[in-house]
């Protein structure tokens, strides 16, 4: 596992965050992008938050980068595949933006649950706590490399 980094690309950040967006960029002109990503996230914009969330792959979705694969794991049945489905669907029409969270090597059935939570808060609870996601997994995936 490696510590925290203090520079890194907008190459090196964009595969961490799955994409290049206003998030990468700005991350990108600091010294310490990951230790400064919370800040910079609290100065985003809600535009710019939103397309940083969209950038992520669905938790379930046929099409993943490597890394997400990696983190989400085979297949699972078709039923809780199914459900996933269903409540990303739900979750998106009810916040605007997807589902984004921290699968931390969990099974995608484990998901279910906090998925089902999550659809429980306001939009505001939920925009912090996605953008937040963001960074914890972005900060895996660094020590993880």
């Amino acid at each position: 596992m490696r510590d925290l980094p203090r520079q890194l690309s907008v190459d090196d950040l964009s595969e961490l965050f799955e994409g290049r967006t206003r998030l990468v960029e700005k991350l990108a002109q600091r010294s310490d992008p990951l230790a400064d990503a919370r800040d910079v996230i609290h100065g985003l914009s809600e535009e710019e938050k939103l397309e940083a969330l969209n950038a992520h792959p669905a938790i379930g979705a046929k099409t993943l980068s490597r890394r997400s694969a990696v983190e989400q794991g085979g297949n699972d049945d078709t039923e809780m595949l199914a459900e996933l489905e269903r409540l990303n669907r739900e979750y998106e029409d009810r916040f605007g933006f997807r589902f984004v969270v921290f699968v931390n090597r969990r099974p995608k059935s484990e998901l279910v649950p906090v998925l089902r939570e999550r659809l429980t808060r306001s939009r505001d609870e939920e925009l912090d706590t996605a953008v937040l996601e963001l960074v914890a997994i972005a900060e895996d995936r660094w020590r993880h490399s």
